[in-house]
């Protein structure tokens, strides 16, 4: 069996793709979480199940912290950056393929965190729908609606149906009636 190392650095690259998406491209804020990811999973490998997907366990560490850190800035307060916006890679030549990138960052960040920590992975880090609900502590329906309407938001932002005055507003609280 490989030890710790190998099996925990194998996982890093896909740690840090989820951790940049769930921070909206902060990448220093992403180091951060997927160190203090790796930190924690280091000092409790001993609680690991060796029968578990190490992949999944760091997965879970990570999207568990992140909600952690979201709940404390909330405890908090929001205290952004004076430059809120997001730095779109540039592409030489080729503006539509440019533009539809920028449209898809900018429509994905406008997801609500559930919809997105699905579709990053599913789509992008490709676990299966039983690792995702692992990963975010939901039952694997939970995951397949959240992946349906994160989907369908995406594509809404994406052609126009739906532009990102509407998309606040659908994300805001919603009101219990009774």
């Amino acid at each position: 069996m490989p030890d710790r190392a190998a099996l925990i650095e194998a996982q890093i690259p896909g740690l840090r793709r989820f951790a940049c998406a769930l921070l909206r491209g902060d990448r220093e804020r992403a180091d951060d979480l997927v160190q203090d990811t790796l930190e924690r999973a280091l000092a409790s490998w001993h609680l690991r199940r060796t029968k578990g997907n190490v992949r999944s366990w760091l997965y879970t560490i990570l999207h568990n912290r992140f909600l952690s850190e979201q709940h404390r800035a909330k405890r908090r307060g929001l205290h952004d950056s004076l430059n809120d916006q997001m730095d779109v890679p540039g592409i030489d030549g080729g503006q539509d393929s440019a533009l539809e990138h920028r449209d898809l960052i900018r429509g994905f960040s406008l997801l609500p965190e559930e919809q997105r920590s699905v579709l990053l992975l599913i789509a992008v880090e490709d676990l299966s729908y039983e690792e995702s609900a692992r990963v975010l502590g939901v039952p694997i329906g939970t995951v397949m609606s959240r992946l349906s309407r994160g989907r369908e938001r995406l594509r809404q932002l994406m052609y126009g149906d739906i532009n990102e005055e509407d998309s606040h507003r659908q994300n805001g609280v919603l009101r219990r009636v009774k």
